[in-house]
């Protein structure tokens, strides 16, 4: 436990991982490399028949020159509005608007102190973890707050601060895409979900809870089985690590003060009021949330259409409240300038969402995307695979991705455009898709050093365990990963199987 370096086939394993991933480019000028590809691969399959026919409308499938004059032409007509129109950009944005000012206000801070500074020690794993997957709501909450603080608490209860640490890891980033509140990360998800649905249906639209029911029931999992793991595992192996950090540098659990409490309470009862009544103003059959047919989760129902400007709502106002009633906002221009802080955060993913924008519309213009679909989906029939089993297979190709392009978003942008039409094409939604795809891209977070935390969480660990490195991290978390891919895996075979929604006008097949 004490090497820095993990010894074996394993370390040489993640030697390798490292090696291949800090050598890829950074994904914004990934994104621009594969739209040249895309273009020049255009021009290179343009005059060629490969026997499909396209599904939108029923004619002979050619793939489109994108080099040429009348396509460059368009290209560069039509490069702001391919930008602006990006579905992900604008969905997520607003809702980190909202995330921002709860955040910067201190509000989502004084909750998690406030919930984990109240819990029985019996329950201090369980409610960690839980409080652990509350904190994906707040861009990084959890690895800059949660993690530290799950050390914290484990040290004041006399138990090892690192098994503090690799329950609270584990909550924030091995069960990343498991949790009770909708956060930014689903529409983030369901606009490039969307975007390469519209490859193969361009009308096709996906609610941005599609996932919803699925990531709010597998916390359930993520909280028993991390908890299991933490305490029957993790941290008996931890009973030989001695705590030999420096006891007076050692952190601290900081107490709220009293009108810290006051106003966490003020804002939060505030939300609650405002979730009521919005549920109250919904309830009628003649609510003008409901669509003109009287439905309330129809495509067309203003209150779907609402679903990201509720979410920025019920994070601003009781963080402006929060932040006026605790001190932390003296004035007007600090609450604007928490949003403009959570928006200088989201500098680099308009950056990449540019680029991104680009190459998917390539990607699709060029009819390329549609043919690998069509290619892949009658080479999937051919091999007449269980759909279980492509879904596993969907999982395990996320999980060793993620080893190597760690941003969500990036990754998914990548992949989703060749597996999502894939899929659809082979029955399979693109809901159920990318629940799969969540899945794996979640429990390999905690063993891949590429992740831009994972170097932090080895300095948290060492304030207690000194020579604490990069293997001694890897080694305390592979636990985690093995039972939280197989649990997770099978669970979400197994909520298939038994059919329970995924989410918000989500589905199983496909059309």
């Amino acid at each position: 436990m004490s090497n820095n370096n993990q010894p074996g086939l394993l370390g040489r394993f993640l030697d390798v991982i490292e090696r291949v991933g800090n050598k890829l480019p950074d994904p914004a000028i990934l994104f621009f490399l594969l739209m040249i590809f895309v273009w020049v691969l255009s021009a290179i399959m343009a005059p060629f028949d490969f026997g499909e026919t396209d599904p939108r409308t029923g004619e002979t499938l050619r793939v489109i020159n994108l080099l040429s004059g009348s396509q460059m032409a368009m290209f560069l007509a039509n490069m702001t509005n391919t930008f602006i129109t990006f579905a992900p950009l604008g969905i997520v944005l607003l809702a980190m608007l909202g995330v921002g000012a709860a955040e910067h206000s201190g509000y989502i801070n004084a909750g998690l102190k406030y919930i984990l500074g109240v819990t029985p020690k019996s329950l201090l794993t369980p409610m960690l973890i839980a409080v652990a997957i509350v904190s994906h709501t707040a861009a990084d909450a959890g690895y800059v707050l949660v993690i530290p603080l799950g050390g914290v608490i484990f040290y004041a209860a006399g138990r090892h601060p690192l098994a503090g640490i690799a329950a609270a890891f584990a909550g924030v980033s091995g069960g990343f895409s498991a949790n009770f509140i909708p956060s930014g990360i689903d529409p983030l998800l369901q606009g490039f979900t969307q975007s390469a649905a519209q490859i193969m249906q361009p009308d096709m639209l996906i609610n941005p809870l599609n996932n919803y029911f699925f990531t709010a029931i597998s916390s359930i999992l993520i909280i028993s089985v991390g908890w299991w793991i933490t305490d029957r595992i993790v941290e008996p192996r931890l009973a030989r690590t001695e705590v030999d950090g420096d006891q007076d540098d050692l952190p601290q659990m900081e107490k709220l003060e009293k009108h810290e409490i006051r106003a966490f309470w003020v804002a939060t009862t505030v939300m609650l009021v405002g979730i009521v009544a919005l549920f109250l103003w919904t309830i009628p059959g003649d609510s003008p949330m409901r669509s003109p047919d009287g439905e309330v989760t129809a495509f067309d129902a203003p209150i779907m259409m609402s679903i990201v400007p509720l979410i920025f709502l019920l994070f601003v106002i009781p963080g402006v409240i929060y932040g006026y009633l605790s001190g932390t906002f003296k004035s007007s221009q600090d609450a604007v300038g928490s949003m403009s802080k959570a928006m200088s955060s989201m500098s680099y993913y308009i950056v990449m969402a540019f680029f991104c924008a680009l190459f998917i519309d390539a990607f699709g213009k060029s009819n390329i995307g549609i043919l690998i679909a069509l290619k892949g989906a009658g080479f999937l029939e051919a091999l007449a695979m269980p759909g279980a089993l492509t879904i596993v297979g969907i999982i395990l190709l996320t999980a060793v991705v993620n080893l190597l392009v760690g941003s969500a978003s990036a990754k998914w942008a990548l992949i989703s455009p060749i597996f999502v039409p894939m899929l659809m094409g082979i029955g399979i939604s693109p809901d159920l898709t990318q629940a799969a795809y969540r899945v794996g891209d979640s429990v390999s977070n905690i063993i891949t050093p590429l992740l831009p935390y994972f170097p932090l969480v080895v300095v948290f660990c060492q304030r207690y365990v000194k020579n604490t490195g990069i293997g001694t991290l890897v080694s305390m978390m592979l636990p985690y990963f093995f039972i939280f891919l197989v649990t997770w895996s099978i669970f979400l075979l197994l909520y298939w199987f038994i059919g329970i929604p995924l989410g918000l006008q989500a589905s199983y097949t496909y059309p």
